[in-house]
């Protein structure tokens, strides 16, 4: 009986001194202020010894993401891509970030099986935000100007189904 009890308090002196290591010290006050910074209870920034602020294990927790950042991809590049490569297997398509990966397919009277990467970095109908990597299937990155016929035709595309859109 007498070991379960030094057991329980070793215990809880343990769990004491995690979480004291956690809270940056015991007895530390802190507040948060508007800014979501930790202040001093006499509303100063609590800064570190070298004057940073300070971080605590509770910070994992804070929700300090701004709430109103949209990532926006234009549905037209983003459609015209899954179109124009449509005769390659779409690997993965991730719409938050604009990429999508193709798997190999040989295009319609070619010889040669491709890879494309295509990544739509922007909200905009525009060539800037179209990103295309083309590669064969011996790993080998396809020339440029090719690179740019399959950024054209995805462009060239976008803006039909943009059309369409307008006239229904």
């Amino acid at each position: 009986m007498h070991y379960a009890r030094v057991v329980a308090k070793a215990g809880l002196v343990v769990s004491l001194m995690a979480l004291t290591a956690c809270s940056g010290g015991l007895g530390t006050v802190r507040v948060g202020n508007a800014a979501g910074e930790a202040v001093n209870p006499d509303g100063r920034p609590d800064r570190g010894v070298r004057g940073e602020q300070r971080e605590t294990i509770w910070d994992l927790f804070a929700d300090r993401d701004d709430p109103n950042t949209t990532v926006e991809v234009n549905k037209y590049l983003w459609n015209a891509s899954l179109d124009v490569l449509s005769f390659m297997p779409v690997e993965s398509s991730d719409p938050f970030t604009g990429v999508l990966v193709f798997g190999y397919g040989v295009p319609p009277g070619g010889g040669q099986a491709y890879r494309a990467t295509v990544h739509v970095s922007d909200p905009a109908l525009d060539a800037r935000g179209l990103h295309v990597a083309l590669q064969t299937r011996g790993g080998q990155s396809v020339s440029s100007e090719t690179q740019h016929k399959i950024e054209d035709a995805i462009l060239h595309r976008a803006r039909q189904l943009r059309v369409q859109d307008i006239n229904l």
